[in-house]
């Protein structure tokens, strides 16, 4: 319906949908601007973030929640925490490892709890990418495992922090789990060395 000025509805909602676009599409230049990213640009690489959560139920996996327990779930990129006494839960949007191949299932627990980890790349990570750093200091901005680490039983594997949000709900990973780091902050928290871990 027109006000004799031209102006419609639908030129009204037209000009609305486009600046609402265009104030969405601001954060993601942020991002980008301030990744630490090592790897190519994320975009290129992985198109989806997505994560598209379902019910999990910590008994069809562990006999007791004594310690603790974490579900990763790889297909739906996120990560589930009940505590042992399942007073509290909680569900996470994660990132997870970018291909099939850099990607383990199963059993594992919580070995250490490190505070402003460091990184170093895997051997296999250096074999791929030989221009990476040997090693990045914990609390450098650019390290990618962000400001908390839970280390697994598995050698090299990590339930961590980002500083690249972008990453969360992608396959976008070297193998490890990565959250955003109020998340992390609120996990490291809540677990316990010892805590039972299953990535399905």
């Amino acid at each position: 319906m027109a006000d004799g000025k031209g102006i419609t509805r639908r030129g009204v909602l037209g000009a609305g949908m486009a600046m609402l676009g265009a104030g969405l599409a601001a954060p993601a230049l942020a991002q980008q601007a301030n990744s630490t990213e090592m790897e190519a640009e994320i975009s290129q690489s992985t198109r989806h973030n997505i994560s598209a959560f379902r019910t999990v139920n910590w008994q069809d996996h562990f006999a007791t929640t004594a310690g603790g327990v974490i579900i990763c779930d790889i297909q739906c990129r996120a990560l589930h925490y009940w505590s042992a006494d399942q007073s509290i839960y909680r569900l996470y949007p994660t990132s997870v490892p970018a291909t099939d191949e850099l990607t383990r299932l199963g059993e594992c627990s919580v070995v250490d709890k490190v505070v402003a980890p460091p990184w170093r790349p895997t051997p296999s990570m250096r074999e791929r990418n030989p221009d990476w750093p040997e090693f990045v200091a914990g609390g450098d901005p650019m390290n990618p495992l962000g400001p908390y680490a839970l280390y697994l039983s598995w050698q090299f594997y990590r339930i961590h922090g980002t500083h690249d949000t972008r990453k969360i709900g992608r396959r976008s990973s070297n193998g490890c789990i990565g959250l955003y780091n109020e998340h992390i902050a609120e996990l490291f928290s809540l677990t316990n060395v010892g805590t039972q871990v299953k990535l399905i």
